[in-house]
């Protein structure tokens, strides 16, 4: 029985260490939720192109047709359901890698909801956009609001209760884009209503906007793409 011992200890080895490498990276490809990852390795394994302009954000991005609503090839949708600031940034080099003409960044809703503070969402987005100076400095980089949230629907109740954060944050993201000398679109008081509450003209559930909200989204962000400086 000597040999069998012999031989069944190193693959015991073996087997112990790729099952070590296989908890490290479940650990490295949990840090967030699947369609995040389903989104970014797809960002990744798609073609960079020319003079791209970015939409960069969480669900609220990702739910827009924008090549559509502009009729216009140079638009990328990198908006991903559920991302967060951290989650940007752990996939900013897909973004950057192609020096886009420019991006259009909203994020922060989501990380209020996981109980992060206004300080720290300023301080990301603060972080994103050195970044992607850094890594493309020819990009012209559009800060944009967040936009209002309603509670009255009684859907995602720890988004929709944050107005008074909502406003604070983009105050400071307002102060932030003059301190970086870029431009800061308020998307947020084209889609209020009286008590600082999201439209419902514009939204179902109080988060997120229907047809005509990405009409009206459009409206805003339009100068800037058609804008060449």
């Amino acid at each position: 029985m000597q040999p069998v011992k012999k031989y069944l200890i190193p693959v015991l080895v073996i087997a112990l260490t790729f099952g070590v490498f296989a908890q490290e990276k479940k650990k490295t490809e949990t840090k967030y939720y699947p369609y995040y990852y389903q989104k970014k390795t797809l960002f990744e394994k798609l073609p960079d192109t020319k003079g791209e302009i970015i939409f960069l954000g969480d669900s609220i991005t990702d739910g827009g047709s924008w090549i559509e609503l502009f009729q216009d090839i140079r638009i990328k949708n990198r908006g991903i359901s559920g991302d967060v600031t951290d989650g940007v940034l752990d996939r900013l080099d897909e973004v950057t890698r192609s020096h886009p003409a420019k991006v259009f960044l909203m994020i922060g809703i989501n990380d209020l909801a996981a109980g992060k503070s206004a300080n720290y969402i300023v301080s990301n987005i603060g972080k994103i956009v050195k970044n992607i100076r850094k890594s493309s400095p020819e990009t012209e980089i559009y800060v944009q609001s967040l936009p209002p949230v309603n509670n009255d629907f009684g859907m995602f109740n720890n988004h929709t209760d944050k107005t008074e954060t909502v406003i604070s944050i983009n105050k400071k993201l307002k102060k932030q884009a003059e301190i970086f000398k870029i431009t800061y679109i308020d998307v947020y008081s084209s889609f209020t209503c009286e008590g600082n509450k999201l439209n419902p003209d514009y939204s179902n559930d109080g988060l997120h906007l229907t047809g005509d909200g990405y009409i009206v989204w459009k409206s805003l962000l339009e100068p800037y793409i058609k804008n060449k400086h």
